[in-house]
């Protein structure tokens, strides 16, 4: 079996305070015990990048006092309503926003993965967002006259932290279709993954894998967390507890509320849930 196998709380335990920290939306593969083992452990002033857009593990981790800065395009609990965490935080300024949007975060991460400082974008032209991210350049198109375009800084993610369905003893990782998180891997400093189960195929090695499988290259760690994503879903392996969902949605409201849940269902669990 690869070196890098560990458990969840020894892969958390590798994201440091003030960690720039990539996190995928609720749909692709939140590795949601590890987001507990970072609130257990207190860890503070994490920089978030939502790729491209968060919900419950960044409101949690949000709640929990683990975020400084919050780089995203938007920060939601779906169908259960408003991130309250979130909404609070950003109210009472206790945290920093980097307001983007959905292309531009995945711009900045591929010119990354590519090695290049910066990479054109033209969608964000004309919109308000631009006026509070000074970071972002317009400069005349250099192949064409009168033609404005956007520079947006490459985006290097100390952490890129996510949850999928298998790896291989080799330290291969099946990601499937989302490929933003083979993107995310590819542009971070440092991929932890956490996955529902270790499998003796090589990954790579069959075509009907290969085409969606990180190669162990690019994953610093892996840990074995069977229902790693709970209570949020993962696709093709288990679906969402709206149950437990709706339930976070409703104590998250107020700080009590949310430091019940907290207790309830984060520090209750010890380590490794």
């Amino acid at each position: 079996m690869s070196e890098s196998f560990t458990s969840v709380d020894e892969l958390a335990a590798q994201i440091p305070d003030g960690a720039r920290i990539a996190i995928p939306a609720d749909y692709s593969g939140c590795a949601m015990a590890a987001v507990r083992s970072l609130i257990r452990r207190g860890v503070r002033d994490l920089h978030l990048i939502t790729v491209p857009q968060a919900g419950f593990q960044a409101d949690m981790l949000i709640g929990a006092g683990c975020v400084a800065v919050v780089e995203t395009s938007a920060v939601t609990l779906g169908e259960h309503g408003q991130a309250p965490r979130f909404r609070e935080a950003v109210s009472s300024g206790s945290i920093a926003i980097r307001d983007a949007t959905c292309p531009a975060i995945h711009a900045g991460l591929q010119a990354a993965e590519k090695g290049i400082p910066f990479i054109p974008l033209r969608g964000i032209l004309g919109s308000d967002v631009l006026a509070h991210r000074d970071d972002w350049r317009v400069v005349d198109n250099p192949f064409g006259e009168g033609d404005p375009i956007v520079l947006v800084p490459a985006i290097s993610p100390d952490v890129a932290l996510f949850h999928a369905a298998v790896a291989d003893r080799r330290g291969n990782v099946w990601i499937g279709v989302r490929r933003e998180l083979m993107v995310m891997a590819h542009a971070a400093r440092k991929t932890l993954v956490t996955v529902e189960r270790i499998s003796d195929e090589d990954l790579l090695a069959d075509d009907r894998t290969a085409a969606g499988t990180i190669p162990a290259l690019y994953v610093t760690a892996l840990a074995e967390a069977p229902q790693g994503a709970w209570p949020i879903g993962l696709r093709g392996s288990y679906a969402a507890d709206a149950e437990h969902l709706r339930l976070y949605a409703e104590l998250a409201r107020t700080p009590e509320g949310f430091e019940r849940y907290l207790d309830e269902h984060v520090r209750a669990l010890g380590s490794s849930n």
